[in-house]
């Protein structure tokens, strides 16, 4: 029987050929409280996705049908939603493009199913936060930036860049607190709602994306601390 206490109709969309596995997250996560759907392919999971409207998708990478990456981008034209992703690989190029498509944090096989639950717990901290946004100025500026909160649009010297959600709120939190170096464990805490330091990889990898979008000068790198958005133009 499926216990939606902790968190009343939260529903997760496990995404994994493996059924050992499939089975063994899909059991943390229903001791947690949520209610989990599960598919073994691409095609699956988009129809899945389409069919449950899910709060969060843990999705794996390496599927039959299309791969994670093509079930990302499908899910997010659709219906954006938080996207777990789990790989067997730890190359960053691939990391990059998982993050490209939509997805907001990764893990890297074997993982624990304590740090898995805490990710799934954090975005769907961070998705309600974003259903219901504090009061705030519509635009932002600084330097030839310019960030439209309200459409939740960015331009640089008029051209604008395409982000993905996380990207989005990456950049809002920076662009706060110009020039100011915000640790890495901040960011993590603040944009993604983490309580501890074990994901610092993936804050690097969304700057990474900032940069690749909007121009490699815009975020200062302080080694062994953080980040500064720093727009001088």
């Amino acid at each position: 029987m499926e216990s939606t206490a902790r968190h009343p109709e939260r529903r997760v969309l496990v995404v994994e050929d493996e059924p050992t596995i499939a089975e063994a997250v899909a059991a943390r996560l229903r001791a947690e409280g949520f209610v989990v759907h599960l598919a073994a392919d691409g095609p699956g999971a988009v129809e899945a996705a389409r069919r449950t409207r899910p709060d969060v998708v843990v999705l794996d990478v390496m599927l039959p049908g299309f791969d994670g990456l093509e079930v990302c981008r499908r899910i997010q034209a659709e219906q954006p939603v938080p996207v777990l992703m789990l790989t067997a690989r730890d190359d960053e190029t691939d990391l990059l493009v998982g993050l490209a498509v939509g997805a907001d944090d990764y893990l890297t096989k074997p993982f624990s199913m304590r740090e898995l639950t805490a990710r799934v717990h954090a975005l769907v901290r961070r998705a309600n936060r974003t259903a219901a946004p504090e009061p705030a100025p519509d635009m932002l500026r600084v330097g030839n930036l310019e960030i439209n909160l309200a459409e939740r649009r960015v331009h640089r010297d008029g051209t604008e860049a395409h982000l993905t959600p996380t990207e989005f709120d990456l950049l809002v939190h920076l662009a706060g607190k110009p020039r100011t170096v915000l640790p890495r464990e901040r960011l993590l805490a603040d944009v993604w709602g983490w309580a501890d330091a074990s994901g610092t990889r993936t804050v690097d990898s969304h700057i990474k994306g900032l940069r690749r979008k909007l121009g490699a000068d815009l975020i200062r790198t302080v080694h062994g601390v953080g980040y500064a958005l720093e727009n001088d133009r």
